[in-house]
């Protein structure tokens, strides 16, 4: 009995020192930079917005927040890569809602439920559909024409296939009765250069074509909140036009599965402060964007819901695995 309590004994002590070490890590954390993967180029509306915060965040932290952009894939590169990364909270990852279709639609081994430990949501986009303002299409029933006349010749551009502005875009058709011609970019800043350059004919997108509005080149022909954008007054919402669609593509941050709750309590706690600093509410509302939180639990229930409501929609539009 002596024996078997010793053996016990020496155990907890070697256990121990492992034990402290980790608690320590994480009542310390962070104690190096943390990086930031975003799931779009540099420049564009997500870049710009996710930089502002991630500095916000580096001041209240005390260690450098650093940005790594991953564009393609629909948006789902940084998801995955937090599916190899140490559940340690420095790798974190911008989870667009193109996470929530990637099963439906690619073959992985990964569960974007279950596989993620959500952190916080940050904001989400406001999107629409512009036009060269030379061109031939001056309103949205120009538009619908004109796809209807001329089936697959429209071509219009997204921030890449199975993307919130594509699949919003092809179930608009779809409800329409109309054939377009889909041109899959990386993100908001390579499609504003395809369709300034004239290589595209539209472009669905978040308000990065702002700018571009602004300058008198491009042409709002609809956006896709709940009512119309203070920037883009003239632009009717697609519910108005008789469109009973609304997307707004709420985003967050994630991290690995398994990361240990007291990190997580930090880094929401940091971001949420990130969230509240008036320069990153001055960043959003360069592109008509606007804060949109959900702590831990609520951002993980809306990603549970979500992957079912994205199941819909993929069969839906025919987009998804075997279909």
């Amino acid at each position: 009995m002596r024996r078997r309590h010793l053996v016990q004994a020496a155990a907890a002590v070697l256990a121990t020192p492992a034990l402290s070490s980790f608690a320590q890590s994480a009542s310390n954390f962070p104690t190096k930079p943390i990086r930031l993967v975003i799931a779009f180029p540099a420049g564009g509306p997500t870049d710009v917005t996710m930089r502002q915060l991630a500095e916000n965040a580096s001041k209240i932290l005390g260690q450098p927040v650093i940005v790594e952009n991953k564009p393609g894939a629909g948006g789902t590169l940084p998801a995955q890569q937090l599916q190899t990364a140490q559940p340690d909270g420095y790798t974190l990852a911008q989870i667009p809602l193109g996470v929530f279709r990637l099963p439906y639609t690619t073959k992985i081994n990964w569960d974007p439920v279950k596989d993620i430990t959500y952190v916080i949501n940050v904001t989400g986009y406001a999107f629409g559909i512009v036009v060269p303002a030379d061109g031939p299409i001056k309103n949205w029933n120009d538009f619908v024409a004109y796809a209807k006349a001329n089936p697959g010749k429209l071509s219009y551009g997204s921030t890449g296939n199975l993307t919130s502005p594509h699949l919003t875009t092809e179930l608009i058709a779809q409800r329409l009765g109309l054939q377009l011609n889909h041109v899959p970019f990386k993100g908001s800043a390579d499609l504003m250069q395809a369709i300034g350059g004239g290589h595209i004919m539209a472009a669905a997108d978040s308000t990065g074509f702002a700018p571009l509005v602004q300058a008198g080149k491009l042409r709002v022909l609809n956006t896709w909140g709940e009512k119309r954008l203070e920037k883009f007054p003239d632009a009717p919402t697609l519910k108005e036009l008789g469109i009973d669609i609304v997307q707004n593509s709420p985003f967050g941050i994630g991290a690995p599965r398994g990361t240990p709750p007291e990190v997580v309590a930090k880094l929401h706690e940091a971001f949420k402060k990130a969230m509240e600093d008036p320069s990153y509410v001055q960043a959003l509302a360069r592109y008509d964007m606007v804060p949109m939180y959900m702590g831990p639990q609520a951002y993980a229930k809306f990603a549970q819901e979500t992957f079912a409501t994205e199941k819909a929609l993929v069969e839906k539009l025919g987009l998804a695995k075997g279909s």
